[in-house]
């Protein structure tokens, strides 16, 4: 057979082909949920998101699927344009239950080597945040925030998807063939798998997020103590040039001959114990 395909807005026209002809009523409302089982037929709805592109917009897909049927409803031409690029190149001599089975099979290839890279750049990104410039942790923080609505979009996927397979291995309806089912149990513990790498990712990047919190920081506690330090050293300074400020004519050391070179040696030995002091403490 050959899978039908129709844009969503379209409803209309794929009316001749349903076998129940209350359904393109209640699809149009918009009621369809990610698995409904009926008695001659299944529909599955989930929203179709490319995580192999830019692209961040997620599009409805729906599926009617019966022994003698499968039919695809688009709300975009992205998805729609997906859809064909799967179903197309199967042809003709496959049941519907084939086709379904190799449509979600090819929806998801590659999607592993896909996560696989989206934990290389989380790697990189540690680094970054760990030994990288200042410069280059705000670049990542904004990066980490991308990352962080993008692995929603992909778990949420990823969720839609894993119910819709849960449900056709388990098929109460017996729509599908025992083989088609134990197919079908077998994509779905893959998408087990990448649920649980979404959820690694998810927790890395909320570490991470945490990092970066953490390293600004002490970078923060290192110029606060730096100040600090500067302070405590010009602070009797500050004392002795208060001191000397003061408006008083009888201070013995303006009459004495070198009264001003030892107030600044006095001065320069307080600054190089202070230091000295500090370095010893290991505060600088």
């Amino acid at each position: 057979m050959t899978p039908l395909i129709f844009p969503l807005d379209h409803l209309a026209e794929a009316a001749p082909y349903l076998d129940d002809e209350t359904l393109l009523s209640y699809l149009s409302e918009g009621q369809s949920e990610s698995f409904e089982g009926f008695e001659d037929f299944d529909l599955l709805a989930f929203d179709w998101y490319d995580i192999h592109s830019e692209r961040t917009e997620t599009a409805k897909l729906l599926l009617y699927l019966s022994r003698e049927k499968l039919i695809f409803f688009c709300e975009s031409e992205a998805a729609e344009a997906c859809v064909r690029a799967i179903v197309t190149p199967l042809g003709d001599g496959h049941t519907s239950e084939e086709l379904a089975y190799r449509f979600f099979q090819r929806l998801l290839a590659g999607d592993m080597d896909r996560l696989d890279r989206f934990e290389e750049a989380v790697g990189e990104a540690e680094e970054t945040i760990l030994s990288g410039p200042v410069e280059g942790q705000k670049a990542i923080l904004s990066q980490l925030t991308a990352w962080r609505r993008e692995l929603l979009r992909m778990k949420h996927y990823y969720e839609q998807l894993s119910a819709i397979l849960d449900a056709l291995a388990e098929d109460e309806e017996q729509l599908l063939t025992k083989p088609i089912r134990r197919r079908m149990l077998i994509l779905d513990r893959r998408l087990d798998r990448y649920l649980g790498a979404v959820r690694n990712l998810q927790e890395v990047v909320s570490q991470l997020r945490e990092a970066y919190q953490s390293q600004l920081s002490i970078q923060q506690n290192e110029l606060m103590k730096l100040f600090t330090l500067v302070t405590a050293v010009f602070l009797p300074l500050t004392l002795l040039t208060g001191w000397y400020g003061m408006n008083f004519t009888n201070i013995p050391e303006l009459s004495w001959e070198y009264g001003y070179p030892a107030a600044i040696v006095v001065s320069v030995v307080i600054v190089v114990l202070l230091l000295w002091h500090f370095k010893k403490k290991r505060w600088l």
